[in-house]
């Protein structure tokens, strides 16, 4: 059976969960990380030399980062509808799950260890304004996004790149800072809510 190291707090961990859930995937869940068994561990080290959550063990075979691990699992158990074989259309999720990986992250990484965090590293007012506007900035592109597609983050179909975007979305919306008027985004989360999987890997009161 599939096994998966990490927390289930993690929102990367999270990932992996909500994904196993479009699947109908079983698995086993060990805690690994903060407040749990060390990733610094030999033990943990000789599968993720990165110390990081989440990781899979699948048979033989060991994969770590979690957005190389949605690809794997829909590839590899029959989740073509979450990522689709013709070239653009995957291009097109490939596209918004590095973006959420890069650009998105590098946004709220500040605001997020400062306000929900408390990070006493991260308390700077200058650079929380700082990186909350490019945060906010990068919401508004998302925001455009979906009022050009009218449904999820690639086009019209539910992908795994909603599976990242969305628990980025959800930690968002927790964050206790002043959030602008994105109607699509709104639509978006509660087009979310519609699967079982984001309610309770997801909207499940953490960020």
């Amino acid at each position: 059976m599939l096994k998966i190291l990490g927390k289930a707090s993690s929102i990367n961990v999270r990932k992996v969960l909500w994904t196993c859930a479009e699947l109908g995937l079983a698995f086993q869940r060990e805690d690994w990380g903060s407040g749990f068994r060390a990733t610094d561990s030999p033990e943990f080290l000789a599968l993720n030399p990165n110390a990081m959550v989440p990781v899979i063990v699948d048979g033989d075979f060991v994969l770590w980062e979690s957005n190389s691990i949605l690809r794997y699992l829909v590839n590899q158990y029959g989740g073509e509808h979450l990522y689709p074989s013709a070239p653009r259309s995957r291009a097109a999720v490939d596209q918004w799950l590095d973006w959420q990986a890069t650009d998105l992250n590098d946004a709220w990484r500040y605001p997020f260890m400062s306000l929900v965090r408390q990070s006493p590293a991260h308390q700077d007012p200058a650079l929380l304004a700082a990186a909350s506007a490019q945060w906010t900035a990068r919401m508004r592109l998302l925001e455009q996004r979906l009022q050009t597609t009218g449904a999820y983050v690639a086009g019209s179909d539910f992908s795994i790149a909603d599976v990242a975007i969305g628990l980025s979305l959800n930690r968002w919306r927790r964050t206790p800072l002043e959030h602008p008027s994105l109607p699509a985004l709104e639509a978006y989360h509660w087009r979310l809510r519609e699967r079982p999987g984001y309610l309770e890997h997801g909207d499940n009161g953490l960020a």
